[in-house]
């Protein structure tokens, strides 16, 4: 609670209710945090109610806000220009912080004879380097295009030392290297091919082709046809290269395509940038900051731009979601770029595909630092949009009942973190309270028990370690294998504990297999998530293996149970008696009748029936 709050509500209730810039300022006067508003009394008050519904980083920035500043403005418009402005010079800790990948970049030509090309990071190895470029994605690609158009070697092979001493390598024998090894290349011969790759490399395609193509004829004309031959494919090579580009040039003629990739505590931005029909440039952010924003993209968008100068705005750029105030940053964007600039959201077609491919290279950058899979990072993105999750399910937990018969009714409890299976914290539950097979009944019984485990734990914080593990943490996510009815059975217990878990339900087709999700209100289809109905269908998988597979083994124990019951004086309690201390048949098979005698409480007489049956009972 912030002691201030009765002073920021006084000065907050004659704000005024123009459009303008508000400045959140702690004890030390540092700005911590900078927004904007159409309504600056509106916007200002909801941080300062008496109960308010902030998330908990909102939360945490007001509690240190000792005062605040603000800055009317004439519109809307002005307000998002001067927004930016502020947050470029002060930086405060609150709004997004934005920290480039990127470094300088090098291509370098190593010294003759039989130079290679490579990309590099720095320029302390003897050759020539061209560059610095500042996109490392830029110099790999071009590195990587030129060695393979013009057949150079890219292997560890030192030339002309490794003539003829071992075979040619894969790339030889698919075309994709002139093979030196073989020491029939001539030292002039290759000089020339990476002469050509580095007049690709400074002056393109078309510049490239036409030098070769007047060698080629003059190849040609003094009858020298395997020269003019190899001439002709490098030629091929290289309009092939540019032809499988300008299948895009319509789409990517002067475009941004900016895609988002999310974790709980992380989230990635990444910018991939087309001009001239080609794949420019990429940038990847790390948002670093404790943003505010429930939509990461709409703090960047400003940020990014305003940082850019007017010529190097695009005319289109492509995003996975529309920001909410598309109309403001068009017009900003438009005005500083001196042409339009247009904000789509594309959902088929090869511009989709381009936001796909920018969302596949932002979660490739999150799997890095998070240490998950972009397959995994990606399902449990898609899980959260289906579902309607303000945040991807860290933790899921994930509920099947099992029986066999009414003595052998229970449940399991599986969980997945991080979109992978955390086995330790798998549970096993026996019903205890029924009588009778009842699925519904059964799952109420079982959530119940979860979490009175939950509030022990809570209630106790210096409760061992294992307590903490097995119940203390509460779940993003709870699916139960079955339908509405299941949802609706379920979500009463829930709301007894004063729990907003979101709860869903794995509907499965007529073999078995997932075939939606249920909510309270219906059915949300999921197979067209290709990664999140993978994910979701191993979680039912698995939710199932590990349930019914406790019910046989509790089955096989009684019926284990009822046999030894054959002997009189030795009933169903005595039975479970004996089967909890041996754990196994082999343990039982081992106890002497004495031991049988004190565990069970009968006998000497009795043991020694107990004791002969065992004995003839089959190991397994």
């Amino acid at each position: 609670m912030n002691p201030r709050l009765p002073y920021l509500q006084r000065k907050t209730a004659v704000l005024t209710t123009s459009p303008g810039v508000y400045i959140m300022k702690n004890a030390q006067e540092k700005i911590i945090y900078i927004g904007k508003a159409k309504n600056l009394r509106n916007r200002v008050t909801s941080y300062f109610r008496d109960h308010p519904d902030h998330t908990p980083k909102t939360a945490k920035m007001v509690s240190q806000v000792y005062d605040y500043d603000f800055i009317v403005t004439a519109s809307e418009y002005e307000a998002l220009v001067l927004e930016c402005s502020l947050i470029k010079q002060h930086k405060p800790p609150y709004n997004i912080l934005l920290k480039d990948d990127k470094g300088y970049h090098y291509i370098r030509i190593s010294p003759p004879p039989y130079s290679r090309i490579t990309a590099e990071l720095h320029t302390d190895a003897e050759g020539t380097y061209l560059g610095p470029y500042m996109s490392g994605f830029t110099v790999r690609q071009t590195v990587s295009t030129v060695n393979r158009m013009f057949r150079l070697p890219t292997c560890n092979r030192q030339f002309p030392e490794s003539f003829r001493k071992q075979r040619p390598c894969l790339n030889y024998h698919i075309g994709q290297c002139m093979g030196v090894c073989k020491g029939q290349i001539p030292e002039a011969q290759y000089a020339e091919a990476v002469a050509d790759a580095v007049r690709f490399i400074k002056s393109g395609g078309d510049h490239t082709v036409t030098a070769l193509e007047q060698r080629m004829t003059a190849a040609a004309d003094r009858l020298d046809f395997e020269e003019a031959a190899r001439l002709r494919d490098r030629i091929a090579a290289i309009r092939a290269a540019g032809e499988k580009q300008d299948i895009m040039d319509a789409v990517t003629a002067d475009t941004d395509v900016i895609g988002l990739a999310e974790s709980n505590d992380m989230t990635v931005i990444s910018v991939l940038i087309y001009r001239g029909g080609r794949l420019y440039d990429q940038n990847s952010f790390f948002l670093t900051g404790e943003a505010l924003s429930g939509q990461p993209l709409d703090e960047f968008l400003p940020q990014y731009y305003s940082a850019k100068s007017g010529r190097d705005l695009p005319k289109t750029i492509l995003l996975e979601r529309m920001p909410e105030e598309a109309e403001l940053l068009r017009g900003l964007l438009s005005e500083r770029a001196g042409h339009s600039v247009s904000l789509e959201q594309p959902v088929r077609g090869a511009r989709h595909r381009l936001v796909l491919k920018a969302k596949q290279n932002a979660g490739e950058k999150l799997s890095l630092k998070a240490g998950r899979t972009s397959r995994e990072l990606l399902a449990l993105e898609e899980l959260a949009h289906a579902l309607g999750l303000e945040k991807p399910p860290l933790r899921i937990e994930s509920y099947d009942i099992s029986n066999l018969s009414s003595a052998s009714m229970v449940a399991g409890m599986v969980v997945f973190e991080n979109g992978r299976p955390l086995k330790n914290a798998y549970r096993r539950f026996a019903i205890r309270e029924l009588d009778q097979q009842n699925d519904y009944a059964s799952m109420q019984e079982v959530i119940r028990r979860r979490f009175q485990e939950y509030l022990k734990a809570q209630q106790e914080p210096e409760s061992t370690a294992k307590a903490l593990n097995e119940f203390g943490v509460l779940p993003d996510l709870i699916l139960l294998d079955g339908g509405q009815t299941h949802v609706a059975a379920i979500a009463p217990v829930l709301a007894e504990f004063g729990l907003e878990i979101p709860l869903f339900g794995m509907v499965k087709d007529q073999k078995h297999r997932t075939r939606a999700i249920a909510a309270s209100g219906g059915e949300i289809a999921v197979r067209e998530k290709q990664a999140a109905f993978a994910l979701l269908t191993r979680i039912q998988d698995e939710v199932h293996r590990f349930a019914i597979t406790y019910m046989k083994t509790k089955h096989r124990q009684s019926s284990y149970a009822l046999t030894l019951t054959q002997i009189p004086g030795i009933g169903e309690k005595k039975a479970q008696k004996l089967l909890l201390t041996y754990k196994t048949r082999a343990q039982l098979r081992a106890a002497t009748p004495e031991q049988l005698a004190k565990t069970a409480g009968v006998n000497a007489e009795t043991a020694e029936k107990l004791y002969a049956l065992i004995q003839e009972l089959p190991e397994q």
